[in-house]
């Protein structure tokens, strides 16, 4: 009897440890980001030739369709992509605006948090979207390739969820794009290679198709057919490589419900304004007489003196009922440098409820952005130093221009490999002078920045408050930019030199984006908390700039326990 009590006590205790093991698995489990649903994609990285512009050529894109295929999901969904690499060239694949919660490894940019996928090879990423829904895209993170290597991806709120505002008749995707005649890959070289500016687009694109404005392109036009009366939600994104864009539909207005994948408050305007990178969610009656209307993509080119395609890209927004071949109702897209037509649609830019900023500060940062022009060292500078008075064009962050290592950032950071970056980067500018109207302009004498691969170390849990600071060395321009992992409360911004004293901060409803356009000659403040351990990188999404260094990253340290730490890196993980 003795020994079945002793079995039976045993027992009892055996049971109790496996249900606390199971209780505490769950727990963790719960918070542990691997989804409600799993959805699976498979990425054929293939080259597809396609004729456009009058032209002949190959491009990169997936799945033989350009743009690429739509992703689609839910809030909380795990999202696998197998990545099959059937060109030539090294690629990866970036999901922008997803925060990648303890995902870090399937961020996507080349050598900051992956070797790229080489030709011949597969990779898949894994990641959580979690509280995320709303409008984002991919896109390759290599070279240029993104100028035709990209595609939407739409995430739609948990089952029995609503919109915050009434359900529109339909919705559809709208990618601004930019098209190159010539192989992107090649052109980036020649590029760099030479020292000075790009080419200009050979054509904007509304998915994929230019439109009437373009030489061979009468009948290469996207249309929207719609009934009158009715509401639709448009999911604008801009996926070009060099320009900023104006988007505006001929006699009709659009009213902002969403910007980066978060909801807004309504905010109705005659045009929208996105850098690339940038994602925007409108709502469109089709409430004008019965016709055919334009909707067109402009440049907005903030740099002085800089070339940029002048020609708009049109799309047909057109009612049941029109006669077929009538001619579009024109757009009005405001002046390629509108400034102000900027502003006011930033200006309009609020969270939809009261939102959580971080008050108190752990880390205040100050960062300028801008261009710069090196010094020649070629012995050919004919060929090699074509920017400006005959240096080579750069662009820095508190001008350091950024290197991208031979090796991923990230691996380097988690198997403590030296020698691959420094954790120097500087949080105030090296010499603070009039940013805007009294930078050094003494081509190339003084516009000059250092090379590095210098990276800024948070503690996990810091309060993050970033200035980012646009300066007039070669020329003022608003600057795109994108920070990788996460998205951060706009909480200001202005023109001139960011001053303290004088600057109005909104820290009730600002608006929580992932990219933000710093204005030419001004300042944009964010701030965020750094709760996801990794290696993120920040950049210029204009891809010139990028290559030409302007960017750094951040490298958030683990905090305590699995869930505020990075999981190892998966077994497939590319190798450089």
């Amino acid at each position: 009897m003795a020994n079945l009590t002793t079995s039976l006590v045993v027992l009892v205790l055996w049971l109790s440890l496996i249900s606390y093991a199971y209780n505490v698995h769950a727990t963790r489990m719960a918070h542990w980001p691997r989804g409600s649903s799993t959805r699976f994609y498979d990425f054929k990285i293939q080259t597809l030739k396609i004729t456009k512009l009058c032209n002949t050529k190959e491009l990169v894109t997936v799945n033989g369709i350009f743009p690429g295929p739509v992703i689609y999901a839910q809030e909380d969904d795990r999202i696998i992509v197998k990545i099959t690499n059937e060109t030539p060239y090294n690629t990866t694949i970036h999901w922008h605006g997803v925060r990648q919660r303890l995902s870090c490894w399937f961020d996507g940019p080349s050598y900051i948090t992956q070797c790229p996928i080489q030709a011949g090879q597969t990779f898949t990423y894994e990641f959580t979207l979690v509280n995320q829904k709303g409008t984002f895209f991919w896109h390759a993170h290599v070279s240029w390739l993104r100028a035709t290597l990209y595609g939407a991806f739409v995430v739609y709120p948990k089952p029995g969820v609503p919109y915050p505002f009434n359900y529109p008749y339909q919705e559809h995707i709208l990618l601004l794009g930019e098209y190159y005649n010539k192989d992107v890959v090649q052109l980036e070289r020649a590029t760099i290679a030479s020292g000075g500016n790009p080419p200009v687009t050979d054509a904007y694109t509304i998915n994929g198709h230019p439109g009437p404005n373009y030489n061979c392109s009468k009948n290469d036009v996207y249309k929207i057919d719609v009934v009158p009366g009715k509401t639709y939600l448009l999911r604008l994104i801009n996926a070009g490589l060099n320009s900023e864009n104006f988007f505006a539909i001929a006699n009709h207005k659009l009213t902002i419900v969403e910007a980066d994948a978060e909801y807004t408050k309504p905010f109705t305007t005659d045009r929208v304004m996105l850098g690339p990178g940038q994602t925007i969610n409108v709502l469109v009656t089709a409430n004008q007489p019965i016709g055919k209307y334009s909707m067109a993509m402009g440049p907005y080119s903030s740099a002085k003196g800089a070339a940029f395609q002048n020609i708009s890209a049109i799309a047909h927004f057109q009612y049941l009922g029109a006669v077929t071949n009538s001619v579009s109702l024109p757009a009005q897209l405001p002046s390629f440098s509108d400034n102000l037509a900027v502003k006011t649609v930033m200006d309009g830019l609020k969270s939809l409820n009261t939102v959580n900023v971080p008050k108190e500060i752990d880390a205040n940062l100050f960062i300028t952005i801008g261009l710069n022009v090196q010094k020649c060292q070629s012995k050919t500078p004919n060929q090699n130093c074509q920017g400006l008075n005959n240096g080579v064009m750069a662009a820095s962050m508190n001008n350091i221009s950024f290197i991208k290592p031979p090796i991923s950032l990230l691996e380097a950071y988690y198997k403590k490999m030296n020698g691959s970056f420094t954790e120097d980067f500087p949080g105030v500018p090296l010499k603070f002078y009039d940013f805007v109207n009294g930078a050094p302009n003494n081509i190339p004498n003084d516009t000059q920045a250092l090379n590095g691969t210098r990276v800024k170390v948070l503690e996990y849990g810091t309060r993050v408050q970033l200035i980012l600071q646009d300066t007039g060395t070669v020329t003022t321009e608003n600057h795109p930019i994108h920070l990788h992992g996460y998205s951060f409360y706009v909480v200001g911004y202005g023109t001139g030199n960011y001053n303290p004293q004088t600057a109005n901060f909104n820290l009730v409803d600002p608006p929580y984006m992932n990219t933000i356009g710093v204005p030419a000659g001004g300042w944009a403040a964010i701030r965020f908390l750094a709760d996801n351990p990794g290696v993120w990188f920040m950049h210029c999404h204009l891809d010139i700039h990028q290559s030409w260094g302007l960017g750094t990253s951040f490298i958030v340290k683990n905090g305590e326990g699995v869930l505020e730490t990075l999981p190892h890196p998966p077994a497939d993980m590319p190798r450089c």
